[in-house]
């Protein structure tokens, strides 16, 4: 989420400050990662730390920060001891340095990181733990202008900031705009290839970054730069498949993730159909097919749910079990 975060940074800048809260410690079980970012203005809050008590305890410190502009470190107890009990118990710890961002510097900075992430670059942003300094880029990318640096400089925190992972959505039908929904709240960037304007269109898919309505064969120079890119073939028929799945694996496109709507019989035939091409039998072992996690899903709405799981599983290395643990 770092692009919509300094995203909405750039947007909230001109009119007014923001705290911008981090996560920069955890330890143990807690609800969210180190890099996990929250957005405060006098009236309004923008993504969330981990919410319940903690982060209330966040926000009001974050008013603070807003008015002073002195910087804050929260700790966060969520082990439930007995004197931190209205905290959490999660069964963790978590640090959360608050520093406002406010006029032109912060709004250039901010525009800066938005517009590497866009371009697909990922770069560093170090945030010094100091009451007199702001965070900066630290980058041997040629649009980064070297940062001054302290003679003593104080203890930071650095995080890599990476470009979001692009979703490809092949078929623009009713499937593919609900997957297009669901995937740009889980994080993803769209892409949707379709050659009907009918359908591949802004109205219809209005989170799409891209819209291609050329055959496969003609964006695989838009695809090849991509280091994070998860395909989905929701198409509205088995040659679309067999014609986008051929150019993708004789390519050799690499993908995080490739998966393919369709029943058992259709991907069958999709898989006969690709063997006699020549492809070999190896590559189809990395297909998603049929596509998504077995939730029982029928609607367009709630396959599109299904799919959106299995992308975040394959992204963050879950397991698709239950959570439910039986006492």
């Amino acid at each position: 989420m770092s692009l919509e975060c300094f995203r909405q940074l750039t947007q909230l800048l001109p009119h007014t400050p923001a705290v911008l809260a981090t996560v920069i410690h955890v330890k143990g079980s807690v609800p969210r990662e180190a890099g996990a970012k929250m957005i405060l203005t006098l009236d309004r809050i923008f993504f969330t730390i981990g919410g319940g008590a903690g982060e209330g305890k966040v926000i009001q410190q974050a008013k603070t920060v807003l008015e002073t502009g002195e910087p804050q470190l929260v700790q966060i107890d969520l082990t439930g001891s007995p004197n931190q009990l209205q905290e959490g118990i999660c069964g963790g710890k978590m640090q959360i340095w608050l520093q406002r961002w406010q006029g032109s510097e912060s709004l250039t900075l901010a525009q800066q990181i938005v517009d590497l992430l866009q371009s697909g670059h990922s770069l560093t942003l170090t945030t010094p733990l100091s009451p007199h300094q702001s965070p900066f880029l630290t980058s041997a990318h040629p649009l980064i202008p070297p940062s001054p640096h302290p003679l003593t400089p104080p203890p930071t925190y650095t995080e890599t900031l990476h470009p979001p992972p692009t979703l490809l959505i092949i078929g623009a039908g009713h499937v593919g705009e609900q997957l297009a929904k669901v995937a740009h709240l889980a994080g993803f960037q769209i892409w949707v290839q379709d050659d009907r304007p009918d359908w591949a269109n802004p109205d219809r898919y209005p989170q799409a970054n891209q819209i291609f309505r050329e055959p496969i064969a003609q964006i695989l120079d838009c695809l090849q730069p991509q280091s994070q890119l998860y395909v989905a073939l929701v198409t509205r028929g088995y040659l679309f498949d067999l014609e986008a799945l051929t150019v993708l694996l004789q390519k050799q496109i690499p993908c995080c993730y490739l998966g393919m709507i369709g029943s058992k019989k259709r991907v069958r035939q999709v898989y006969q159909a690709i063997e006699q091409t020549g492809i070999e039998a190896a590559k189809l072992k990395t297909l998603y097919a049929p596509i998504g996690l077995d939730i029982g899903a029928l609607t367009p709405e709630e396959i599109a749910v299904s799919i959106v799981a299995e992308l975040i599983m394959v992204r963050r290395g879950g397991s698709g079990r239950s959570l439910s643990c039986r006492l």
